[in-house]
């Protein structure tokens, strides 16, 4: 267990179904950074938000998660990202967290963005997921899970949220607005990563965030750029918040169906 995690976020323009030429940027972005605990990439890194799950899906022993393993254990660190991933016959929007030694955990989208008819096309998922790694509790949401509040509800069981995204620059108020708001309800550290670049759904101007547990913007880059962005996040820190402005005790129960 440690006190500190360095977290990074990759925001880069994903080249459109280009599975090689991403994971390749990836590297080179990520080539010299020093120590990080946990990487973090967009939502569909490899190929961009496709609506064609035929042609990009990849199945769990495909190349593409073997990098992934690759570089969470060259890094020795906790490698996010999502996929289109097909299994069982069914098509998948689904978060990858790869540990070091090569363990997979994932969590499968649960709100399908049904405005570009993301709900025709692939399954939902059905099951909230918390990881752990180094005594850091990380609950996994895709993109247009982040309007979701009783989903993201933090039943006092996480520390983190995080957000991978494909979120086009039109609604980038809505995002950071959102990214903010479930930190704050939520009393726990957000990161939230968005692609930069075009493709067909429109453009998207990154603004990627780190936040703490009151809201508070730790790094951010927008602009449209490309970029890797870090944080050292505190476990005090969050356990003095919390025992302090303990507003978890009077959060309302409920049950999702």
């Amino acid at each position: 267990m440690t006190d500190t995690l360095n977290i990074s976020l990759v925001q880069f323009d994903i080249n459109w179904e280009g599975t090689t030429s991403n994971i390749r940027k990836v590297e080179q972005m990520l080539d010299g950074l020093v120590d990080p605990d946990v990487v973090v990439l967009p939502e569909m890194f490899a190929t961009g938000f496709s609506m064609k799950p035929e042609s990009i899906s990849v199945s769990m022993q495909h190349e593409v998660v073997g990098w992934m393993k690759r570089m969470a254990d060259k890094m020795n660190c906790l490698m996010v990202g999502s996929l289109a991933v097909k299994e069982n016959g069914l098509f998948y929007n689904r978060m990858l967290a790869i540990y070091p030694d090569g363990e997979i955990k994932h969590y499968n989208k649960r709100h399908l963005f049904r405005m570009a008819g993301e709900q025709k096309v692939y399954s939902q998922g059905d099951k909230r997921v918390v990881i752990e790694f180094k005594g850091w509790r990380m609950a996994l949401f895709i993109c247009y899970d982040l309007r979701f509040p009783v989903w993201s509800r933090n039943r006092n069981d996480y520390d983190l949220a995080l957000y991978v995204a494909n979120w086009p620059a039109a609604r980038t108020d809505v995002w950071t607005t959102l990214l903010k708001a479930r930190a704050i309800e939520n009393q726990c550290y957000v990161a939230g990563v968005n692609r930069v670049g075009l493709d067909n759904l429109g453009n998207y101007s990154g603004d990627s965030m780190i936040i703490d547990f009151k809201g508070r913007l730790i790094n951010t880059l927008g602009d449209g750029d490309e970029g890797v962005i870090t944080a050292q996040l505190e476990k005090t820190q969050l356990n003095a918040f919390h025992n302090d402005f303990p507003a978890w005790m009077d959060a309302d129960s409920f049950e999702i169906v």
